[in-house]
């Protein structure tokens, strides 16, 4: 504590009576004094006389509060003024408490004890900060950690698809690829089944982040045209030739790897095709994907598919397959739900027609450019707002036998 009178009989009276109480009191004879005192120490009660001569102790009560510190300063004015306006002046630059000359020992007591409870609670809350803001700290660097894994993991994503574009000689694949996050849950790709055979496929795995991203590089193993020995679409044919399911039994078999063999709580919707390009004719199909379309070379669009179910969700399942055909130039259409479901800044969703129209209006494009238009279209369709859910499509373009 830091007594300040100018009056050296008083301000020893006064410190011999609280160094009787327990405090540690340090003296002072002016203002100028217990600046310079203030200056090496950290005081948390100041006691101070108003009227004192050079400065007073209001001038002092306004520097003290003023000065640089990490704990709260608690100050009382000792005075003998009452006059409303001038409370409210030492009010005004910082005082915490006032008491009247001559000085009752009792009340003295009272006010201080009022002090050291608000002293109390400030340096309880000081330490709560200090614990806040530590635990803030290590949030953050959780939160750095985790960041610069998921980037890894976005390369790592993207490199499930790294051929955009690929030529397969009687058509060419393009891809595009568009999470809402980090990562998605979003996979779109085509393999070669032979020389003239494309598997052609998109999947929407359910949620969003991690574990999604994980489920659609599991996928993508599954769905691999780089390893033939694990696509769980081929199988050996006559004379060892490699071969492939129809598209309804890829869909079973992935059905009851998802509930027998991986037991996990996602599902996934698909869109798979098997492509000949050497007629034009294809199988498909859906399940719980958004519709197929064939965007024909004249400009007309047409939706296949029946729905189905998801993937993973029910067992026993069955899913339809529908046959199709492309002339030269045609193109097939694979989206995910992400496109179709986008919503505009009113929530009302895109939806198939929609994006039958975003489709007949480009039709004059190639595919690259095509995927293109159709993203900078959803985009002024959402109102320039983030797009909610992961985008992703395919198109392969026919060129004929």
């Amino acid at each position: 504590m830091l007594v300040v009178d100018d009056s050296r009989a008083q301000r020893k009276v006064l410190a011999m009576q609280l160094q009787r109480w327990g405090y540690s009191v340090v003296e002072a004879g002016s203002g100028e004094e217990a600046l310079r005192l203030c200056a090496t120490t950290e005081f948390e009660l100041v006691l101070s006389d108003w009227m004192m001569p050079g400065m007073s102790g209001l001038d002092f009560c306004r520097r003290f509060k003023a000065l640089p510190r990490e704990g709260y300063g608690y100050f009382i004015l000792l005075t003998s003024k009452s006059e409303k306006a001038e409370v409210a002046d030492g009010l005004e630059v910082g005082a915490d408490d006032f008491l009247s000359k001559p000085v009752s020992y009792d009340e003295l007591r009272a006010r201080l004890r009022a002090g050291e409870r608000i002293l109390g609670m400030q340096r309880e809350l000081v330490q709560k900060n200090r614990l806040i803001g530590a635990t803030l700290d290590e949030l953050q660097k959780l939160y750095d950690s985790l960041d610069r894994d998921l980037i890894e993991a976005r390369k790592l994503q993207d490199g499930l698809m790294r051929d955009r574009f690929r030529d397969y000689g009687g058509g060419t694949v393009s891809l595009l690829l568009k999470p809402s996050g980090h990562v998605g849950g979003d996979l779109v790709g085509s393999f070669s089944i032979d020389a003239n055979r494309l598997g052609l496929f998109s999947v929407d795995v359910s949620g969003h982040g991690v574990a999604s991203a994980m489920m659609t590089a599991r996928l993508a193993g599954l769905l691999s045209g780089g390893s033939p020995d694990q696509n769980i679409a081929l199988r050996v044919g006559p004379q060892g030739r490699r071969d492939a399911f129809p598209p309804a039994l890829v869909a079973d078999r992935l059905n009851r790897l998802m509930l027998e063999d991986l037991q996990v709580d996602q599902y996934f919707t698909l869109a798979y095709a098997e492509m000949d390009m050497s007629t034009g004719h294809f199988a498909l199909t859906q399940a719980g994907h958004p519709h197929p379309m064939v965007l024909r070379r004249e400009g007309g669009v047409e939706c296949l598919g029946e729905g189905g179910l998801p993937i993973g969700l029910l067992e026993p399942a069955s899913y339809g397959q529908i046959q199709g055909e492309l002339r030269c130039g045609d193109r097939l259409i694979l989206v995910s739900d992400g496109m179709t479901e986008c919503p505009d800044p009113t929530g009302n969703e895109l939806g198939g027609d929609g994006l039958r129209k975003l489709l007949v209006a480009n039709a004059g494009l190639a595919s690259a450019d095509l995927m293109e238009a159709l993203i900078w279209d959803l985009a002024a369709h959402a109102g320039g707002q983030d797009f909610p859910d992961d985008i992703s499509a395919l198109i392969f373009d026919y060129r004929g036998p």
